[in-house]
């Protein structure tokens, strides 16, 4: 495989030999030439940061990449035959919110740092004793899930402890640092000064009498005292704020050398640009954002009553149009450079809230009521009960299908031109771009398109080569056109068993066998993976056998059209835990995480196909007769016999 050479992880940090980085070279795999054969250009692992395993001497209640268990859990998943990663949304969150989703679009997560595994130049920054203190101190209820407030407390000491300690290093590449990131830097430091300050994380609740809810947005006489007033938090709260610059400037850097790691063995990260900012990000760029209307999801096959997100909304009128914090594509072409210069590719979460969002207004007391009657931005020329969207309707009334669909179906806007096509597509242009820019391209932009693909965002999609995602957990094979089967992926899709949002495929397939529904999904699958004179014998196997299933459901993922396979974590080593439930707020949702045993428990559970056995499900995918290569057989043989 292109890319794979030798791979040194990080310079050891502690003494014990247990902390020797096991990033070594790794020659091509019979997995990497089954995945040639089978035309999957990336087989991603999708994890968030949180979920990273930990070594013992460095557990304090929540994973990271960039611990010296994450460069081991790296060496692990591309020894499987992995090539990528696809991460989560790596902004910093609250303490009350664990959600990567809800988190910064520029600073990163400093509870992602590894204390452990600092830097060079910036080793031992905070004292052993406290290190181990700090994991002694550590509690965990079960070794499969992160404790995040727990973790949170216990990095914002080690912070405390490793900036009081950072005086006598080296600064050029702090100052460095500062000095390049200042945009976003500078105020996302000030916003934590100022919460202390205010006693809220809420900005919207400050009081306002020296103008500190609207500091980075002042224009025009009150620039001047803006900038006073800057400068007088800088000085009052120069501690925390150079603190919190630190925390920055150290994560951003482990990042570096993370990614450097896995580019040594041949594996690519792929970032995700959540739809949702923070209050941070809101709190610097409020003229963006579009008055009186929040961003959601309508009723759809997956929820019944629609999403209130409660998301802010980016205001066509400064797409380009500049404001006191510059324009709509300014801020977007920022965020996606800075995701493109630290990552390989980049997932879009909800592409519809770049190309068609669905608004709901904010003046609805029933925020359900709200997003079932809400709107698509750009697809409501004239709308009784919205008629402030007239303005910014691109669809002419004449191109919409009224009496046959509702307004949320895909079916809503029946044509559009080119014109109004490249103008749907003004913001995801801009993401692409900046692909193009930093030496990606269209291939390398994943558009998490689900259930519900809106006609304009089928168009903007075809117009840059995008694909969409199938999850094969809720295809219907009984519906020809259900939009998560299998045998309708193109080249371009991004095809998965399930993702973060969705049940584990062991959960599923189980509840498959438990209510007596194999039947249909086990004829579908023969039928792809076997030959004619087998199918008959193998759906019984299947029907029989509920780990044999899911192993089908992932050689059904490889023979596919896509040349994207992802495999969410859980699926990996066989857990039937939930990740997230969307919709549900507790501290169940995003705190899964890969138990330390993870490498003895892998070793015993997939022979027995207990968790998710690559080679096993290659060698179906490459005796399927769908697959005719005439290495396949050889390949096929060769992996279950190694």
């Amino acid at each position: 495989m292109g890319g794979i050479g030798r791979a040194a992880g990080p310079p050891t940090r502690l003494s014990d030999s247990r902390a020797t980085m096991v990033c070594l070279r790794m020659p091509e795999t019979p997995i990497d030439a089954a995945l040639k054969i089978l035309g999957t250009r990336r087989l991603l692992l999708s994890i968030h940061d949180s979920s990273f395993p930990s070594r013992p001497e460095e557990e304090i209640g929540r994973g990271s990449p960039y611990a010296l268990g994450g460069y081991d859990f790296l060496a692990f998943i591309r020894s499987l035959g992995f090539n990528g990663i696809q991460c989560g949304p790596q902004g910093r969150t609250t303490r009350g919110n664990a959600s990567p989703y809800d988190s910064t679009a520029f600073s990163r997560n400093p509870l992602s740092l590894a204390f452990w595994n600092l830097p060079d130049g910036w080793q031992a920054l905070v004292d052993r004793s406290a290190l181990e203190q700090a994991v002694k101190s550590t509690t965990l209820a079960a070794a499969d899930r992160s404790d995040h407030e727990q973790a949170y407390d216990t990095t914002a000491r080690l912070l405390t402890l490793a900036h009081e300690a950072h005086a006598d290093r080296p600064t050029d590449a702090f100052d460095a640092f500062r000095a390049a990131n200042r945009q976003w830097l500078e105020p996302d430091a000030v916003y934590q000064a100022l919460t202390g300050d205010h006693d809220s994380l809420d900005w919207t609740t400050w009081a306002d009498s020296r103008g500190d809810r609207t500091l980075f947005c002042a224009d025009g006489r009150s620039r001047t005292p803006a900038e006073r007033r800057v400068a007088e938090i800088r000085r009052q709260y120069a501690v925390q704020i150079e603190r919190y610059e630190l925390a920055q400037f150290l994560v951003h850097e482990q990042h570096a050398q993370f990614q450097q790691a896995a580019h040594r063995i041949g594996v690519a990260l792929l970032a995700d640009l959540q739809v949702g900012l923070s209050s941070r990000d809101i709190w610097r760029l409020q003229p963006l954002f579009m008055p009186g209307y929040r961003l959601g999801a309508p009723p759809s096959r997956t929820n019944s009553e629609g999403q209130p997100w409660g998301y802010r909304v980016l205001d066509p009128a400064w797409y380009t149009e500049p404001t006191a914090v510059g324009s709509v594509v300014d801020y977007l072409r920022a965020r996606s450079d800075k995701l493109m210069a630290e990552f390989d590719g980049v997932r879009i979460d909800h592409p519809q809230g770049l190309v068609c969002p669905w608004v709901y207004r904010d003046d609805d007391p029933d925020q359900f009521h709200a997003v079932q009657h809400g709107a698509r931005l750009f697809s409501s020329p004239d709308l009784a009960d919205h008629p402030g969207l007239r303005a910014y309707a691109i669809a002419r009334p004449d191109q919409l299908a009224r009496g046959a669909h509702t307004r949320h179906a895909d079916g809503w806007v029946t044509s559009l031109d080119d014109d109004q096509v490249e103008r749907y597509g003004t913001l995801l242009a801009v993401v692409v771009e900046s692909a193009r820019r930093f030496g990606r391209d269209a291939r390398d932009v994943a558009c998490e398109t689900l259930s519900t693909q809106p006609y304009p965002l089928k168009r903007v999609m075809e117009r840059f080569g995008l694909g969409r995602f199938r999850i094969t957990q809720k295809m219907k094979v009984d519906v020809p056109d259900d939009p998560y089967r299998s045998d309708r992926a193109s080249r371009s899709d991004w095809i998965m068993m399930g993702n973060h949002d969705t049940p584990s495929i062991w959960n599923v397939v189980d509840r498959w066998h438990a209510e007596d529904r194999t039947a249909d999904p086990a004829a579908y699958l023969a039928r792809r993976l076997v030959s004619a004179d087998r199918v008959e014998s193998f759906e019984r196997t299947l029907r029989d056998d509920a780990r044999q299933m899911v192993h089908a459901l992932f050689a059904d993922v490889l023979v596919s059209n896509a040349e994207n396979a992802v495999v969410f974590f859980a699926d990996l080593i066989g857990s039937r835990e939930t990740y997230n439930r969307p919709g549900t707020v507790g501290s169940q949702n995003w705190s899964l995480r890969v138990p330390p045993s993870y490498r003895d428990d892998y070793a015993r559970q997939a022979p027995a196909l207990s968790a998710l056995n690559i080679a096993y499900s290659a060698s179906l995918a490459l005796r399927s007769p769908l697959v005719r290569h005439p290495d396949a057989e050889r390949l096929a043989y060769r992996l279950n016999n190694p």
